[in-house]
Formats: C-alpha cells, sequence, structure tokens
C-alpha cells in the first residue's frame, strides 16, 4: 500500500466538506504504519467516495513480486449500499459480484432460471457452451482480475479460502460499526424443517436435558453431519440432478460446513468464541446455535483476506471496545475522526415523549403515541414522513388507531414479504404519505422531499430473549447493551439528513430515549452530542384542533393535507418542516436482515425465514 495515493485517488471532481482533511488523516494513519484504521464518518460524508480513494492506494502488480497481495476488496454488509455503489457514475470502477442467485442462465430453456440452478450444478460433467457469456462468471472474473472488487460482506465471508477470491493488500469494509454481530449471525447455525433436508430421518434430542447443552449439542451435529453426507453422497451419484434436488444438495454441503466448524470450534480449548444453544421446546424441536465474541471465525474470513483495512462508519461509538469485539488489539488500530459539516440546526431533535415503550407499559403509551402522531403529521400536511416502529407489532397498532383517527389514506406500511417493493412505492410517490418502517434504520437515503421528518417510537434496545445478549448481560455487559439501542438511534436520526443544504426533523417518542441519552453521553460522537444538547419541545397543534370527538380528521389544521401551522422548536424558534431538497436519484431501500425481537423481556416479531436472510445472496455459491 502507498498511503500517499490516497488523496489522488478520490473520484470525485472536488471535495466537499471535510473530505479533503479526513483523506489526509487516513493516510498519515496508513503512513504511521497502522494496519487497521477505523474512519468515524458521519451520515453524508461520502464514506463510499473516501473507501474509493483508500482502495486506490493498493499495491498495483507492477510494483510488487508475484507472490505478494495487490489490489483491493471493497465490501459492506448492506445489500442497498452495494446498489447504490453499483449505480454511482463516480465509482464505476469497483467491479461488483453478487451470488449466484442474482443472476440468471442464459442457456436456450433456462431464461427463468438462476445460476445457482443452472444445468452446470445440476449435471456432472455440464460442459457449458457460453460460460465466457455467462452473467455470474462473467462479472466473477471481472471482479476477480481488475484493481478492486466490490461484494455484500456475506459474499465476503462465504468465499474465504477460494482460489479465486485471494488475499488482497487492502480490504475496505463500508458500515463496519455491526461486524461483529454480523459475524455472529453468519457464524450462526439455524437446525429446523426449513433449514435441515433430513430433518425427518433424525431424531432430535432435548439438548438441555443432561449434562452440558452444547457438549449435547455438538453429539448431535455429529450424527446429523453424518447423516447429512450420507444423503450428499447420494445425490451426487447421480447424473442430473432437479433444480429441487441441486438446492437439496447444496443445502446439505452447506449444513455439513456449518456443523463442521461448530464442533471443531466448540471443543478447541484455544477458541476465545463462546457457544451458546437454544431449543424452547424441547425435544424434536428446532436448536439454534449462537456464537459470541466469534474473533476467530472473523480471522479466517476477514482479517486473513489483506494486509492493511480500513473500517467506515459512522457510528463506532467506543473503539476500545469495538476492536476486542472484533478480534483486534486496540493499541494497534487508529481512529480517524470526520467531523459533521451539516448545520445542527438543519437536523434537530424533539421531544415528544409519551412514556416509555417497554414491554410491559407499552399498552398504556401507544395510544398516546399515536394521538401525538396525529399532531405532527398535522405539523407537517405537505410533507412526507417516516416512523422507525421498531416492531411488526407496533407497527400493526398504529396503524390500526392511526386508520381509526382518520389518517388512513395517507398512512402506509409494508411486510416481512413485500418490503422493498412498499418502500419503493412510497419513496415514488410525491403525496405526503407517511410510512410506518420496521427495521429501516440504517441503509435508507431519504434525500429532500423524499422525507422531511420522521418520528422514533421506541428504543431499540436488543431482545433480552435472546441467549446471546441474555448471557451478555448476566456478565455485567450492560455498557454494550446501551451502546447497541445508541448506535441504532444515530443511524436512524441519519435517514432524513443528507447534504449541508438538506433538513430534517426527528421526533422521539419514547422516554426510555432520553434515558438511554444521559447514560451513553460519553459514547455519543461530538457531532451527535450536540443534536442532543439542543433537544426541544416543539410547538405542536393540539389534538383537539385537528381531530374531531369521533376521531375523524377535520377543519382547519387537517390532517389529510389541508395546510396548517408548521411545529416549531420552543428552543430553537426554527420551523421544523421549511425547506423544498432536491429529490435524490438513488433509490433507497431497506436493508436486508433478520427482524429483531425487542427488548424488556418482549419478543415481537423474532421469526424469519430463509429468503430474509443475510446470506441470502449466496445460498450454493462454491
Amino acid at each position: 500500500m502507498d498511503p500517499d495515493r490516497i488523496p489522488q485517488s478520490f473520484p470525485a471532481p472536488e471535495f466537499r466538506g471535510a473530505q479533503e482533511q479526513a483523506l489526509a488523516d487516513i493516510r498519515d494513519a496508513f503512513a504511521a504504519g497502522n494496519e487497521v484504521v477505523l474512519v468515524r464518518a458521519p451520515t453524508g460524508s461520502g464514506k463510499s467516495l473516501l473507501a474509493r480513494a483508500i482502495a486506490g492506494a493498493a499495491a498495483t502488480k507492477e510494483e510488487t513480486d508475484p507472490a505478494e497481495a495487490t489490489d483491493a476488496y471493497y465490501t459492506t454488509p448492506q445489500v442497498s449500499q452495494l446498489d447504490d455503489v453499483a449505480a454511482d457514475p463516480l465509482l464505476d470502477d469497483l467491479n461488483v459480484i453478487r451470488g449466484k442467485s442474482n443472476y440468471t442462465c442464459i442457456l436456450n430453456g433456462e431464461t427463468d432460471t438462476p445460476v445457482d440452478r443452472a444445468p452446470c450444478v445440476r449435471q456432472s460433467g455440464f460442459d457449458c457452451s457460453v460460460r465466457h457469456r455467462c452473467p455470474y462468471f462473467s462479472d466473477r472474473a471481472i471482479a476477480s482480475n481488475r484493481r478492486i472488487a466490490a461484494m455484500t460482506l456475506a459474499y465476503f465471508m462465504q468465499t474465504a479460502g477460494s482460489d479465486v477470491f485471494r488475499q488482497r493488500d487492502v480490504v475496505v469494509i463500508d458500515e463496519a460499526h455491526g461486524l461483529a454481530e454480523w459475524a455472529e449471525m453468519y457464524a450462526t447455525v439455524e437446525l429446523s424443517p426449513q433449514t435441515v433436508p433430513v430433518w425427518d430421518d433424525i431424531s432430535v434430542p432435548d439438548v438441555a436435558a443432561d449434562g452440558d447443552p452444547v457438549e449435547r449439542t455438538a453429539r448431535f451435529a455429529e450424527t446429523l453431519g453424518g447423516v447429512a453426507e450420507r444423503a450428499t453422497d447420494e445425490l451426487l451419484r447421480k447424473p442430473e440432478l432437479t433444480p429441487e434436488e441441486a438446492a437439496r444438495r447444496d443445502r446439505l454441503q452447506e449444513l455439513r460446513s456449518e456443523l463442521a466448524w461448530f464442533v471443531e470450534d466448540c471443543r478447541d480449548p484455544e477458541s476465545p468464541t463462546t457457544w451458546v444453544v437454544d431449543q424452547p421446546d424441547g425435544a424434536g424441536s428446532p436448536i439454534t446455535i449462537k456464537p459470541l465474541d466469534p474473533a476467530r471465525y472473523l480471522h479466517h474470513t476477514v482479517w486473513d483476506r489483506g494486509n492493511r483495512f480500513a473500517l467506515l462508519s459512522a457510528t463506532i461509538l467506543n473503539k476500545e471496545a469495538f476492536c476486542r469485539g472484533v478480534g483486534l488489539d486496540p493499541s494497534d488500530v487508529a481512529l480517524v475522526d470526520v467531523p459533521h459539516t451539516f448545520p445542527v440546526e438543519n437536523r434537530p431533535l424533539y421531544d415528544v415523549t409519551c412514556g416509555k415503550m417497554t414491554y410491559d407499559r407499552r399498552d398504556e403509551t401507544l395510544p398516546k403515541v399515536a394521538r401525538t402522531l396525529v399532531r405532527i403529521l398535522a405539523a407537517h400536511p405537505d410533507e412526507k414522513g417516516l416512523v422507525h416502529c421498531h416492531s411488526y407489532a407496533i407497527q400493526s397498532e398504529l396503524r390500526r388507531r392511526l386508520a381509526e383517527l382518520g389518517l388512513g389514506g395517507r398512512v402506509r406500511a409494508h411486510d416481512r414479504e413485500d418490503r422493498d417493493a412498499a418502500l419503493e412505492s412510497w419513496l415514488a410517490t410525491d403525496d405526503p404519505d407517511v410510512f410506518l418502517s420496521v427495521k429501516m434504520e440504517e441503509a435508507l437515503d431519504l434525500a429532500g422531499d423524499r422525507c422531511r421528518f420522521q418520528v422514533v417510537c421506541k428504543a431499540p434496545y436488543l431482545n433480552t430473549n435472546d441467549s446471546r445478549v441474555a448471557r451478555r448481560l448476566e456478565e455485567g455487559q450492560w455498557a454494550w447493551y446501551r451502546r447497541a439501542a445508541l448506535r441504532t438511534v444515530i443511524q436512524a436520526c441519519g435517514r432524513v439528513v443528507r447534504a449541508p443544504d438538506d433538513y430534517g426533523a426527528t421526533y422521539l417518542a419514547d422516554s426510555s430515549l432520553l434515558d438511554l441519552f444521559e447514560r451513553t453521553r460519553h459514547d455519543m460522537p461530538s457531532w451527535f452530542r450536540d443534536q442532543v444538547d439542543r433537544l426541544s419541545t416543539p410547538d405542536l397543534p393540539a389534538f383537539e384542533a385537528v381531530a374531531t370527538a369521533d376521531g375523524s380528521a377535520s377543519g382547519p389544521g387537517s390532517i389529510g393535507g389541508t395546510k396548517s401551522g408548521r411545529a416549531t422548536s420552543s428552543g430553537s424558534g426554527r420551523t421544523s418542516s421549511t425547506r423544498n431538497g432536491d429529490r435524490s436519484s438513488s433509490g433507497g431501500r431497506s436493508s436486508s436482515g433478520r427482524t429483531r425481537g425487542t427488548a424488556d423481556g418482549g419478543s415481537d416479531d423474532s421469526a424469519d425465514d430463509r429468503s430474509d436472510h443475510p446470506l441470502s445472496d449466496v445460498w450454493g455459491d462454491g
């Protein structure tokens, strides 16, 4: 790596905000000998452009010996972030490769078949006459031979050990704040009728009935691995498979690999990983095997893949804690802080707290939140808004109550199956509709008139019913628990203000958020602390002024779209919806990831199918 090439590799015609100074600081951090540099850059600072500049400093084949690593990887956990990179003309030299399931076979008669189910994976010894034109293998060949290969973190981890995507000189990980959690999720082994093709051929024990649940699970995993191996061999002996049989074979092979990794790691006395096992319904029921602090997994899938690493995020809140969570020594890691250049008055936080939204208090508080939403919508009659509902249970109840209050025509929502389609439909409309979202706090670009206000309904604490969370809290890791919630809040607050001249208001409806801010103040980036310090109470229209006794919208300041007085902060005197911003050309999309349950003992909507799993774009890849 030549750090001096970092500034000159910046792809935009001119610098914006603090980008020039940030690149100089990153250059100096690498030049000082650091192998890993954390770049804490706020939303809207152009992290993808910074990432491209860092990747441009990677060693080239012309200046190194043949055995030395060259070139760079760009990777991100968010599929939508990769889509944005692929669509950005300034980043056209980032060669994107996706999992096989994202490409369609071009053979005659197979034009509706994804590549991971094409004849080349169904027939033994199949000689594809158009492999050189196959969209997947073509993109893979290009990405593997060009300076910068771009892929999701799922694909990057899944290709560890690949002869095609070998070690490179520089690895840039965008949106890296959740790296430890993503690694834990990727390394989690789900054993259920949906994920184990031979489920009906095995007897599933109650792993907690006798002795150590982890060791009992390991013994069961060995047995299951043997059954899966025999079933795989049966399929491999067939000269040709149906698409369904090919899918079964791929899943069996993947299952064997998952089980072997778990058994090897849990029995290795040198492994830093702690394994926990969930089987709430006992014998015969699904088992979930989860790793805590999977540093060894990250070393294999990430840290062994490059010589130098740049990890970018707005919400790496505590350097030491982050490094420990991903298996790095904090003393060997540099932190570069990029200042926020968006005026703090353009990104106000408003206190409209209605009480606690904890599981035991929600029935009392949620009706008040619905009435407050009526007032907020009346204050923004001509503008689009987003409500971060945290769970589908909260979303459903809010939608029902808002409909009863006469707002059904202005409110949109989504379910698990139509997340992206519903979001795109809302983004495409010019109507002042409000979108009730679940788990869309990250990777969503709501620039300008796409969204002028948002509401955070609940402090996004992790579900304490999750065994990993419970284990950490038993060990007293409350600071980690609160940082995880703060990180999500900061990410959510960054959705509506995307440029220095953009403007968007964020309303906080859960009083637990105020407690969270007080307890985590020392972990806040300075620019977010500035927002919290300016927290104020808005002057919203009275509920009675915008709703009749039977709950329907009426009269002056009507919620349905007639212009009314706008919300004004009693602290700053600035209206909470003033400017017209340019509509962003890049489509905001929802992040693909599992839906977590709620905190405080609640368990709203924790079950997802495999199609929602972040690894779904690489199932079956070799």
